[in-house]
């Protein structure tokens, strides 16, 4: 209920009446005045109340009267009337209807009442409703109302001194409270200016209204007081305490700083009166010094005083507060009055006040930020913020370094100290014995220091600052200086870091706001509030670093060691935001010492620490040193591992600590990676050394996981550090994950650090191969694959170092770097970027850059992970490579043969799947690359089959541009333009191999000329494959080539290729190749280098001549057509000489071939494959199948067809008329000159006797050498000379001479028996046919030949007799050769011989009357030829021979007799006269014997043939004697003669006597002789002696013969007589019955007397033989003596004749 309600107010006059009624009734008695005045008083009330309508305003004006009859109640001092009027004066009092007057006379009252001693709780009472209720006391009414109050104070009475103290606080507070109130009042009326007073006038206080001014009169005097001066207002005070005065003084100042700040007299107040009076009262604490005897000092020093200390203290905190701003230089002072008593000389109570005190500042981070502002930044100042930081510290430094500090003796600890501790739950016993204790606790170097709970987080709440009752100074427990400093500094260090970084975010903002607001403008940053916050970092910093890194070392507690961590952690990144290099890095240091094992050497710390602790911070004389850790902490060892360092060292221990460290580590490179700039190279150098120790490994992608210690004794790991591992490691990669929101800069900084990490690591691994660091290059990793979205920004540095490792000698270290290199490689090609990596080529080609440089590392494990990249990127991205295609392909193209198989596999795995995948989607101008690839594919010699494969990609390569030729062209003209414009340009000349032809042309010759690289390897299997591959290219695709590309490919290509095989062959090593390894066996036909050349030369040629002859008509359109001709047919006659057969032969396929001549082959003949495809005729006679796979050779009518079949893109059909195009004669003659030098050198036979043969040219070789005449002889027929038929002549001579080896013999001699002729033979005699046809049909004056052809085959017939020698050369006989041996047998050259006279008969026949025929004598020739068989007759090679030789000469003399004899005159003949006679002669009377097993038929059938020649000449010769000359005529005259009495051969049976005796011959003989000699036609009397001589010679041998035979025979007796005798008699009985026949049957004119006589005296001889035993003889004997008896009667004309 309100006191002015109606009821309230009736309530209280019925108050008022019945205590005045209660007056009236005590006084009654004792005190009657007052007893009236309450009376008078009772109806005053009533007629006031009766009047007035506001009764309490007139109450008020009454209310001196109204309380006059209690002031006197309280003068009559008894207790109870006392009391009562108290109380009703304080009911009037409470509702506030007591004027000013009243309430002087009231305090007047009191104050007597106080003198007296009287009712003091009461007075209390009172005065304190008089002064709360109203406001009417003022002045020296309040002075005098708080005098009371205060001398109440100062009693006998306990409880009395306590209310009053009470009271008076309070009414201190209730005088500025109305001051405030009152302030508020006037609040917006605007004031004049006061006057400027003069700081003299203490008491100026006019300017100040009421209330205010007793604010400000009472605030002087409790300085006044507390300075022990009188005071000025408050008189008659008598007795004051400074304690109170100072917690007076404090509370206004706390409760009311408005009042200071906003009065100016107030603020001179404190500067002139509180601030001094202060600074009095510090000063015996100043001075004092614990420990120095009072002796020294002259005067006795006064000791520091606790409750004022503390007080004052009080007042100072206030101060800096609430006043700072005012007071700047004092709080300079105060503050470094506080720093002062930190010291470790000061009362240990005199510390943890003080340190209280400044925990109390370091809540208030802006107010230190003031301080920075004030003294820090200015010149020629304190540096008080700094000094207090640097207090702080060292004050925590000396806790454990002063001996009184702490339970210094951890070892046995001093009764009084372990009941606190225990009290505290600490350590019973101190922790040496390593029990680990629960509580919280700091401990270094063997000093244990308790932590207790002061205050919480960011409050200063103080224990000794509120011992305001305490007058001695308390005992301090263990350990609460250092929790309260540890508090101080933890709430330092939030304090500060909060409010930047708040004010660092709200920059943040407002910079993005304006950016957004204006995009074109910079923010301009306000360089003041910067400087401010890096002043506050760079002064606080090193004091913080040395408390906080002593603390964690010595911090036994997780909560503890956690709190540091953190505290370090945000000054590391504050100092980061703000730049600060220095401080950042050397927090980060601390940080990362405290992970690592203690007094672990990692370099990069230590040299940041010897860079710190050069630095020792001097505060005030004493120096604040970066403490080095002690290792002996007590603290819970979670793992053992191996340090990370080249040499091993034994193990190191990592505790619970070391892991929560790491852990803040991990916390701060994740959180603040972005400030973390150098730094990262500690955090990074640290975290790898740990999780070296931890044994973690890098796994896929980089991530780490728990791995096995590779060596030296296992890493140990406690369960609580193994549960931590995976998330450590889990830490880890997030925090490499979590770069990818750093900014460029920070990125590189990262980058760099992990470079220079692995640089480190690579230095540790050389030299030995223990398993190196691999954390820095998995990381790198890491940072690259989540950084895929900028990766330009770093792959330079990133790949540049990972290629440096991928060259490290360790292995496991370079495997990781060309992991983690190439993983980032198919990262960066399969992220999609922005733009796609199609459009943006340079980020392709800078991404496959490092894939390409990687291929310089010789090790070949990287190569091989290089390889197996490639394969992995043409699989997932080979359709997207597009300008990265020249590096991929280089990649795969770089290999090396020392690089072993499995790496070359590797990478022609990866050229397969390109030729088969991505021809197509690759650039036309990598085309060239692939071939050049896949060249060097084929001409690496680790792998054979990769060689091979990789020239059937070739292949299929260039089936690729036939395919897509007219794209390719397309696209590679465009090129072309583009890159002549710029050597244009640039001003050169446009270089690329292959020079001007067209580009699409220029890949082809590229990829001939990789082929032609190929077909010279030195392994015999690449080049066959290599050159039919060529070939084949060339054949199948070369008429997509413009003409003149054609020219490029004859002379580089073609030409080039044969000059290097004709080259390599010739000096390939003859040394037989042992078969290799056993597993392969090679055939003897390639068992040295030289044969393996030789097949390679063979294919070579073989496929040029192709290629000369498919593109005939093409080719003569170049220029230099014919010296192209000049040069491959060199190159035929050099293989055609080489001392090979497969190489010699070949090369004469390869002539038949380019002149489109074919000849049969044998299925033996290796090369026939490769010509049998071009179908031309075949020429010669008996051809044999043709080789290949059953090709038919087919002939195409004619030239112009078979050009239109190979018709191309620009070859056209020739017009008609032009097929002479081939016939053009320079070429044949060209031809003609090769063949000619070809068979000349190598039918030419060796000179000297060489013992080995070292080359004879084979049969097959020698039959193609003359089977191409024939041909060639169509071309130039036309100007073929003598001359030439003689060259011709000598070639066919020789080859028909050259023996074959005894080894292939079997397979080219026809057995002995058979008269065949081999094809060599054949090929020669054909020449001769087409040759002498030739002349036939041909002009007149290629008649002259005949004779020529005549010789040449005349020299063949003589090798039926005589086979030709070669050389010197011995041959053996076939019949004799063996089989294996290396010899050189003659053939049988009968046959051949006697084909040759058939032919030479045949052509005689023909060309017997030719002139030139006759001039030649040829027909002497003949004979004189023939003469040799006949005259050997059986003695002859072959008896076929003679007998052919016989017939031949038969039919010869038949025709050229006549001729002989028509030109007899011309005296041509005259020689060949006596060679017939005696070829005759040589024949009919031969000097050999026929063989024992001549069988009578075949002797009868011998002896036929002589008859028939006898008879020649009695038909052919004798008959035209005349034209024929006399001697010749002579010799066969001599020749019957002798024949007719021919005697037998000596070895004749006795049946076969009469057979043999040849008396059929002897009978023509003597037949023919007796007809020529009894002629009547005898012309010269010469020739009628000779025949008489003849005659009479016959007849004499006849006598003498039977007269040796009766001798003989009388002689013998019994015995027979020999067989020849026999035979012999009988032959000469036989002649003479034959003499007696032809005598009868001649004219008898024509026969001499003579002979008659001779006749008949054989007659007694005759019959002197009748005795003969012998019946043959008899027989025969009758026959001779019947003729006889004609003789009986002599003729008539008997002397007539004998004259004659």
């Amino acid at each position: 209920m309100s006191t002015s309600s109606p009821e309230a107010v009736k309530k209280l006059l019925e108050n008022m009446q019945t205590d005045l009624r209660s007056l009236s009734m005590e006084c009654k008695k004792k005190f009657p005045p007052v007893k009236e005045a309450a009376e008078s008083g009772i109806v005053k009330i009533k007629t006031i109340a009766a009047r007035n309508t506001d009764i309490l305003a007139a109450l008020k004006e009454n209310s001196s009267e109204a309380v006059q009859p209690f002031l006197m109640g309280c003068g009559t001092k008894e207790p109870k009337i006392t009391q009562l009027c108290l109380a009703a004066i304080q009911r009037l009092m409470s509702h506030e209807v007591v004027s000013e007057a009243a309430a002087g006379n009231i305090i007047n009252m009191l104050w007597q009442l106080m003198e007296n001693g009287l009712e003091e709780l009461k007075l209390l009472q009172t005065v304190l409703v008089l002064l709360t209720t109203n406001t009417v006391v003022h002045d020296e009414v309040l002075s005098k109302a708080i005098v009371l109050c205060f001398r109440l104070h100062f009693t006998k009475d306990n409880i009395t001194n306590n209310t009053a103290a009470a009271t008076v606080r309070q009414v201190v507070t209730v005088v500025f409270e109305r001051m405030v109130a009152e302030d508020e009042r006037f609040k917006g009326i605007v004031e004049q200016p006061p006057p400027v007073q003069g700081n003299t006038n203490r008491r100026s206080v006019s300017t100040l209204r009421p209330s205010a001014k007793d604010a400000y009169m009472l605030f002087q005097d409790l300085c006044q007081l507390v300075n022990a001066d009188a005071p000025y207002w408050l008189v008659g005070m008598t007795e004051m305490t400074r304690t109170f005065g100072l917690e007076l003084l404090e509370s206004v100042l706390n409760d009311f700083p408005g009042v200071f700040l906003q009065h100016q007299e107030f603020s001179f107040l404190l500067k002139e009166r509180v601030c001094p009076l202060v600074i009095k009262l510090f000063s015996p604490n100043i001075k004092f010094r614990q420990g120095s005897s009072s002796a020294a000092s002259p005067a006795p020093v006064e000791k520091p005083y606790f409750p004022i200390c503390m007080r004052l203290l009080r007042v100072v905190s206030v101060l800096i507060k609430h006043f700072y701003s005012l007071l700047v230089t004092e709080c300079e002072i105060f503050l470094s009055l506080l720093v002062k008593f930190l010291d470790g000389e000061k009362p240990q109570w005199l510390r943890a006040v003080a340190v209280e005190s400044v925990h109390r500042l370091c809540v208030q981070p802006h107010l230190l930020r003031s301080f920075c502002q004030s003294y820090d930044m200015k010149q020629h100042s304190t540096k008080v913020f700094r000094d207090i930081v640097n207090a702080l510290g060292s004050f925590i430094q000396s806790l454990f370094i002063v001996p009184n500090a702490g339970n210094t003796a951890a070892i046995s600890a001093p009764a009084g100290s372990v009941t606190q501790g225990a009290a505290q739950g600490g350590p019973g016993t101190g922790g040496v014995s390593g029990n680990l204790t629960t509580q919280a606790a700091f401990e270094y170097r063997g000093t244990w220091i308790p932590l207790m709970t002061v205050s919480v987080q960011g409050s200063a709440k103080a224990t000794y600052l509120e011992m305001l009752d305490k007058v001695e100074p308390p005992s301090i427990p263990e350990g609460y200086a250092m929790s309260v400093a540890f508090s101080a500094l933890l709430d330092l260090v939030r304090g500060i870091t909060t409010m930047i970084e708040r004010e660092l975010a709200m920059e943040e903002e407002a910079a993005a706001e304006f950016r957004e607001a204006n995009p074109e403008q910079e923010w301009q940053q306000q360089p003041g509030a910067h400087l401010v916050w890096e002043e506050m970092v760079s002064a606080c910093w090193c004091g913080l670093l040395a408390a906080l890194s002593l603390l964690l070392d010595a911090s036994t507690d997780e909560t503890a060691t956690e709190n540091i961590l953190k505290a370090e952690l945000t000054m590391a990144s504050l100092c980061g935001r703000l730049s600060l290099v220095t401080p950042r890095d050397a927090f980060i240091t601390a940080i990362c010492k405290a992970s690592l094992p203690p007094h672990y050497a990692l370099t990069v710390l230590s040299c940041n620490a010897a860079n710190l602790s050069s630095k020792a911070y001097s505060i005030q004389g004493q120096s604040v040193q970066i403490i080095s850790p002690s290792s002996e902490s007590h603290q819970q060892v979670v793992a053992v591992g191996q340090p990370l360092t080249a040499q091993p060292q034994g193990t190191v221990v990592l505790t619970a600590k070391n892991i929560q460290c790491m852990r803040t580590l991990l916390n701060l490179a994740h959180c603040h990676g972005a400030v973390l700039g150098t730094s990262w190279q500690l955090v990074l150098a640290t975290l790898q050394h740990l999780v070296w120790i931890l044994g973690l490994k890098p796994g896929v992608g980089g991530a780490l996981k728990p791995g096995r210690a590779v060596e030296g004794p296992s890493t140990v790991l406690t369960t609580a550090v193994m549960t931590d591992l995976p998330v450590i490691s889990n830490i880890l990669s997030r925090l490499f994950e979590s770069s990818q929101y750093l900014d460029d800069v920070s990125l590189h900084h990262l980058i760099n650090a992990l470079c220079s990490l692995s640089l480190e690591a690579m230095e540790m691994a050389y030299g030995n191969n223990k398993e190196p660091s691999l954390f820095a290059v998995a990381k790198l990793l890491e940072t690259g694959l989540v950084n895929m979205d900028r990766i330009e920004i770093l792959w330079r540095p990133l790949t540049g170092h990972l290629l440096e490792v991928c060259q490290h000698p360790n292995s496991r270290m370079r495997e990781w770097g060309a992991e983690a290199l190439t993983a980032l490689i198919k990262a960066g090609l399969a992220y999609k970027h922005d733009p796609p990596l199609a459009q943006n080529q340079r980020l392709q080609l800078l991404l496959l850059n490092p894939l390409k440089e990687l291929s310089n590392v010789l090790h070949s494990d990287i190569r091989q992970k290089q390889l197996e990249s490639v394969l992995q990127i043409l699989q997932s991205q080979g359709d997207s490579l597009g300008p990265g295609w020249p590096l991929v392909l280089g990649v795969i193209g770089a290999i090396r043969n020392d690089q072993g198989e499995s790496l070359i596999r590797t990478a022609f795995q990866c050229l397969q799947l390109v030729v088969t995948d991505f021809l197509p989607t690759m650039p036309c101008t990598c085309l060239q690359i692939v071939v050049d690839v896949a060249g060097s594919f084929g001409l690496q010699n680790q792998e054979l089959n990769i060689s091979l494969t990789s020239i059937g990609l070739l292949w299929n390569i260039s089936d690729y541009f036939f395919q897509r030729g007219d794209a390719i062209t397309q696209e590679l003209g465009r090129e072309e333009e583009a890159l002549q414009k710029q050597a244009q340009e640039k001003g050169e000349t446009l270089n690329r191999p292959f020079h001007p032809a067209p580009p699409f042309d220029c890949l082809w010759l590229c990829l001939y000329a990789k082929l032609g690289e190929l077909c010279v390897d030195p392994r015999p299997a690449v080049r066959k494959s290599a050159g039919q591959t060529l070939f084949s290219t060339i054949a199948a695709h070369g008429t997509l080539l413009q003409q003149p590309t054609w020219h490029i490919v004859v002379w580089k290509v073609l030409f080039h290729l044969l000059d290097c095989v004709r080259t390599s062959s010739t000096t390939a090593d003859k040394e037989k190749i042992e078969s290799g390894g056993g597993n392969i066996l090679i055939h003897h036909s390639r068992d040295t280098a030289e044969k393996q050349w030789a097949e390679t030369w063979v294919l070579t040629l073989a496929g040029v001549a192709r290629i000369f002859n498919t593109r005939r008509y093409l080719l003569q359109q170049l220029g230099d057509f014919f010296e192209a001709w000049e040069v491959l047919l060199n190159h035929i006659q050099s293989a055609a000489l080489s001392k090979n057969n497969e190489v010699s032969l070949a090369a004469l396929k390869s002539f038949q071939e380019i002149l489109q001549i074919v000849t049969p082959v044998k299925d033996s003949d290796k090369a026939g494959d490769a010509l049998a495809a071009m179908g031309v005729p075949p020429v010669l006679i008996d051809p044999l199948s043709a080789s290949g796979p059953g090709r038919p050779l087919v002939r195409s009518d004619s030239l112009v067809e078979r050009l239109t079949r190979y018709n191309g893109a620009e070859l056209q059909a020739p017009p008609p008329g032009e097929e002479s195009a081939l016939e053009d004669s320079a070429l044949w003659w060209s031809a003609w000159n090769t063949w000619y030098r070809t068979g000349t050198d190598s039918t030419r036979p060796p000179s000297g006797v060489t013992e080995k043969l070292s080359f004879i040219p084979s049969q097959p070789f020698l039959t193609a050498l003359i089977q191409i005449f024939p041909a060639l002889y169509q071309h130039i027929k036309a100007n073929f000379s003598m001359e030439d038929l003689k060259k011709l002549g000598v070639i066919l001579h020789g080859a028909v001479s050259v023996p074959i080896s005894s080894d292939a013999s079997p397979f080219i001699l026809p057995s002995y028996t058979e008269a065949v002729l081999t094809s060599l033979q054949e090929a020669v005699l054909t020449a001769l046919d087409v040759l002498q046809k030739a002349i036939c049909v041909g002009p007149e004056n290629l008649q002259v030949m005949y004779p020529a052809i005549f010789e040449q085959l005349l020299l063949f017939v003589e090798f039926s007799c005589k086979p030709p020698q070669y050389g010197r050369m011995e041959t053996k006989h076939v019949a004799n050769a063996k089989y294996n041996q290396a010899e050189w047998v003659a053939l049988n050259y009968v046959p051949f011989a006697e084909r040759s006279l058939e032919v030479l008969v045949d052509l005689y026949h023909k060309t017997a009357c030719h002139k030139a025929v006759i001039n030649e004598k040829v027909l002497q020739n003949i004979i004189k030829t023939l003469r040799m068989p006949l005259g050997l007759k059986y003695a002859c090679p072959s008896e076929s021979t003679w007998k052919l030789a016989v017939s031949s000469l038969l039919k010869v003399l038949s025709i050229g007799l006549p001729v002989a004899r028509q030109h007899a005159s011309s005296g041509k003949f005259d020689t060949m006269w006596p060679e017939l006679a005696n070829a005759f002669e040589d024949f009919l009377f031969t000097k050999s014997t026929p063989p024992d097993n001549l069988s009578i038929q075949e002797f009868q059938k011998n002896e036929a043939v002589d008859v028939e020649v006898v008879q020649l000449i009695s038909t052919e010769i004798l008959p035209f004697a005349n034209f024929i000359p006399k001697d010749f005529v002579g010799q066969i005259m001599t020749m019957l003669n002798k024949g007719s009495i021919h005697s037998q051969s000596p070895s004749f049976t006795e049946a076969e006597i009469d057979v043999r005796m040849r008396e059929e011959f002897s009978k023509v003989c003597f037949e023919t002789l007796l007809q020529f000699s009894f002629s009547n036609k005898v012309s010269t009397p010469q020739e009628g002696y000779i025949s008489r001589m003849a005659l009479s010679v016959l007849l004499k041998r006849s006598q003498d013969v039977l007269r040796r035979y009766v001798e003989d025979e009388r002689l013998s007796g019994r015995c027979p007589l020999p067989r020849q005798q026999v035979t012999e008699i009988i032959f000469v009985l036989k002649a003479i019955s034959t003499l007696m026949d032809s005598l009868k049957k001649t004219q008898p004119e024509n026969v001499d007397g003579n002979t008659w006589a001779q006749v008949i005296a054989l007659y007694p001889t005759l019959v002197e033989c009748i005795t003969c035993s012998s019946s043959e003889v008899s027989s025969a004997l009758k026959e001779a003596l019947g003729p006889f008896k004609d003789f009986m009667q002599p003729p008539i004309s008997r002397v007539q004749n004998g004259e004659s």
